[in-house]
């Protein structure tokens, strides 16, 4: 097999017709500026192209759709190997998907659960053990002994002299049919009764059911009067009747009993002193997404309605239904919820710790094993804290990543190629030594592994080295440096190894900003893993909040802090996190936060709507002399309206394609080739340019056509600042990472006319950035607080972190081994401190 992957003339968005090779089975990273071509080449060229292939090597079926997946703009690659794609897109924001059904844990549990599992009564909480057919007899002895009416024949209650039991087995159940055949069979094998959807028939008479609805049939197997039942013959009798029942009703007979009362009873599991018993204890009696084990009154939400947080009153917000709960793990307590409420460093303890006899080891060793690796691999990455029902819609694009990427792991698959997009976003310097190894165990097991990364530890500990550049958008594209990593670091055209020598760096301050008596003082912090913590914010500084991933940070500045001066300040409903109180809002006029969400909740939305460019841009156009003459409004513009846009793909410019078992597809639509507008509306002009033609400018261009606009210009200026000359204006914001969503934000925000009294709380604002754009985002951050405004950040990177006013260091663990306040200072005063993980590393950076 070729031991290279050879990539000849790749042109895909902004590549300049490159060519090179990579290793086979070897540790690769691209870098390079933010914009170069980093995802051209490794997600739109390498990886469409495998995906494409896969698809080539299926059944004719899904071969149907090959026409529909456009081919990467590349004239040729050899020796590639089936691809997947780990990227950092929306996770589900379903709240039936959490940690452990995205990694399959949750499947293996319950399998764990119906095999292994120790069903207890739901009604006196005693172990249930399967019952013997004597056992069963006692039960129904008992039950016919306490009652004190009769029933006919035909299962009404009346007055007889002698009162007389049925015994019944269920044959079908809640299923729609006419069972014209099985009530035949039935009658040839010489029953007499049935009993369907309640009713009592004589199969001796003809019996119609509707074909489309639901019925349930039992068959009687015998009718005893209840005097027989103190002789042995009838003992005799009723054991005999049960156990036909048994073998025809699946494992169970239902008894109907002289006071009209039922009871079934199971010769798997049913309760001997109640008589409770448990339904087929089966993996779907665990799942809160089927019906079988959903809890019946919030159909497994746990919550009275969707996105509500007001907890289900029957389940109590445990999804499931009460049979489910009742069983356990042997020699303990704990059903599969009590096992999902744990965090992932508890849960792996507690595996550890589970004892078994020799028969229920051997069933439940495969079933561990696997749950087992998926544990251990997020303890390796820095994921200890999560807890496994952690809903997927609060992940971080960062864990959400290393979470899919533990289900791969977990796979063992060989000769793949994985392609990842800075997989160390959101960890701590601490944790980066195991995520790397868990990339080198990928490429160990014999996988190709190519990360778009910008980490110092993970470029160091890469095989081979490509670099992008030299510059972003059109001065981007070429490969400035590429081989084995070692040997990249000595060139002198690498802006990447020019940091990694410290030819080149983020300086730190000369001087740092006296912090001073104003504060927003929050006391008594004490949400999720937050341990009654009281901690000063400094007003009119540069702060950043750090730790360890899951010690609390997000969980202080935003849960705690952002939603409670929101709510002050903005009259916002989110409930804040739990605090005794914050003081302080008089200080600041407005508190912005800015994370890594889309900028829009349609593909529609871009970089020039989300910043106020469109709307005078559109403008422009309408007051053309053309459009004036043709009585074009500026409606005629826009592409979220009938009017002037393509009603073919309705202004998207594309169409997406299902594709039914992989991503949808999207493709360019035939009647505007992506151009989004109709053709009268494309023959309107500005400055030689028509609309779409504006559209496709990067924000570079952009801001020398519109120099003489300062509306559109002075917002395209403030784009450039925080390093996104290279987007294109209309862009969709769903294409745009989550640092780049957060960067439009920030870029909005300069735009507008600052009063000197903002809040800003920014999340992990390095995400997906090069050494020299953080350089030149922390120019931009400090600037608004050289104008009086506040900025807090939560950060990871070190250059970010030497280069604060003050930090909030919070931990000294993740999970409940966090939540405490470690220290506050400054990063000196930090690097100083023995027991601060962050300290340790700042040292390094500080010298």
């Amino acid at each position: 097999m070729n031991d290279k992957i050879i990539i000849k003339g790749a042109r895909e968005h902004n590549l300049k017709n490159i060519s090179l090779e990579l290793p086979r089975n070897k540790l690769i990273t691209i870098t390079g500026l933010s914009g170069s071509g980093k995802s051209s080449l490794a997600f739109d060229t390498i990886f469409a192209e495998g995906q494409r292939r896969y698809v080539e090597s299926l059944s004719a079926y899904a071969r149907q759709f090959l026409g529909q997946m456009e081919k990467p703009d590349v004239d040729e690659i050899e020796g590639l190997s089936p691809a997947i794609s780990i990227d950092q897109k929306a996770h589900s924001a379903n709240p039936r998907s959490t940690v452990a059904t995205i990694t399959e844990i949750y499947d293996y549990l319950r399998v764990l659960f119906a095999r292994v599992g120790r069903p207890h009564c739901v009604k006196c909480g005693k172990e249930i053990q399967k019952l013997t057919n004597e056992e069963m007899v006692d039960v129904v002895v008992k039950g016919v002994s306490g009652t004190t009416k009769a029933v006919s024949d035909d299962g009404l209650i009346g007055k007889k002299k002698a009162s007389v039991f049925h015994v019944l087995a269920p044959v079908v159940l809640g299923r729609k049919g006419e069972y014209y055949q099985l009530l035949y069979d039935l009658y040839n094998s010489g029953f007499a009764k049935v009993r369907i959807d309640g009713k009592m028939f004589d199969l001796s008479e003809q019996i119609k059911l509707k074909k489309y609805q639901q019925h349930t049939i039992e068959v009687v197997v015998d009718s005893i009067p209840s005097a027989e039942l103190s002789s042995k013959e009838g003992r005799q009798r009723l054991a005999e009747a049960l156990q036909t029942a048994v073998e025809r009703g699946n494992d169970v007979a239902l008894v109907l009993f002289p006071d009209g009362t039922e009871q079934s009873l199971s010769s798997k599991f049913s309760c001997p002193d109640d008589g409770f018993s448990f339904p087929e204890i089966e993996p779907r009696l665990f799942s809160f997404n089927s019906p079988y084990g959903a809890c019946e009154l919030c159909h497994g939400l746990g919550v009275k309605e969707i996105f509500s947080e007001e907890i289900c009153v029957a389940c109590e917000g445990r999804r499931l239904r009460p049979e489910a709960l009742s069983v356990w793990m042997p020699s303990t307590k704990l059903s599969i919820v009590d096992i999902t409420n744990m965090s992932i460093e508890t849960a792996v303890d507690y595996f550890l710790s589970l004892s078994f006899s020799d028969r229920d080891k051997e069933i439940a060793g495969p079933v561990l094993k696997e749950v087992m690796n998926r544990l251990q691999f997020m303890l390796d990455v820095g994921l200890h804290y999560l807890t496994l029902n952690r809903m997927a819609g609060t992940l971080s694009g960062g864990e959400a990543q290393r979470i899919r990427l533990a289900s791969q792991v977990g796979s063992r698959l060989v000769g793949a190629l994985y392609v990842l997009d800075e997989p160390t976003i959101g960890l701590h310097q601490r944790d980066n030594d195991r995520l790397i190894e868990t990339l080198v165990q990928l490429r160990d097991l014999g996988n190709t592994v190519i990360v778009v990364e910008h980490d110092e530890d993970t470029i160091r500990a890469s095989d081979f080295m490509v670099e992008i550049g030299p510059g972003a958008g059109i001065h981007g594209g070429n490969i400035v440096a590429i081989g084995e990593t070692p040997a990249v670091f000595k060139d002198k055209n690498s802006l990447t190894a020019a940091y990694l020598r410290g030819d080149e760096m983020v300086p730190v301050p000369e001087e740092r900003r006296k912090v001073g008596h104003d504060a927003i003082k929050i006391r008594g912090a004490s949400e999720n893993n937050l341990k009654n913590i009281d901690v000063d914010i400094p007003l009119r500084r540069f702060v950043c909040v750090t730790g360890v991933s899951g010690s609390g940070k997000s969980t202080l500045a935003y849960d705690t802090m952002y939603k409670e001066l929101a709510r002050k300040l903005n009259g916002s409903k989110d409930r804040p996190g739990k605090h005794k109180s914050i003081l302080g809002a008089e200080y600041i006029d407005k508190i912005i936060l800015m994370d890594q969400g889309a900028i829009g909740r349609t593909p529609r939305s871009n970089p020039a709507t989300y910043t106020g460019c469109w709307g005078p841009i559109r403008e422009l156009f309408a007051a053309a002399e053309e459009a004036r003459f043709r009585g074009y409004k500026v409606g005629r513009f826009s592409f979220n309206v009938p009017g002037g846009r393509c009603e073919s793909c309705e202004g998207h410019g594309r169409v997406a394609i299902e594709m039914h078992f992989l991503p949808t597809v999207y493709v360019t639509c035939d009647v505007c080739k992506g151009k989004r507008f109709d053709r009268e509306t494309l023959e309107i002009q500005f400055k030689e340019k028509n609309v779409w033609q504006v559209l496709e400018m990067t924000v570079e261009e952009g801001e020398e056509f519109f120099k003489d606009v300062p509306h559109v210009h002075d917002r395209l200026k403030t784009l450039m600042e925080v390093g996104l000359g290279y987007l294109k204006l209309g862009q969709s914001a769903t294409t745009l990472s989550g640092g780049e969503a957060q960067r439009v934000k920030l870029s909005a925000e300069l735009a507008k006319r600052s009063t000197g009294r903002t809040l800003y709380l920014l999340d992990e604002p390095t995400t997906g950035l090069h050494f020299a754009d953080v350089k030149q985002l922390l120019e931009v951050l400090h600037k608004l607080v050289d104008k009086g405004n506040t900025v807090v950040v939560i950060e990871h990177n070190l250059d970010v972190i030497k280069t604060a006013d003050w930090l909030i260091d919070l931990g000294p663990e993740g999970g409940d081994k966090g939540g405490n306040l470690v220290m506050a200072g400054t990063p000196e005063d930090i690097a100083r401190h023995a027991k601060s993980y962050t300290g340790q590393y700042l040292k390094r950076v500080l010298r």
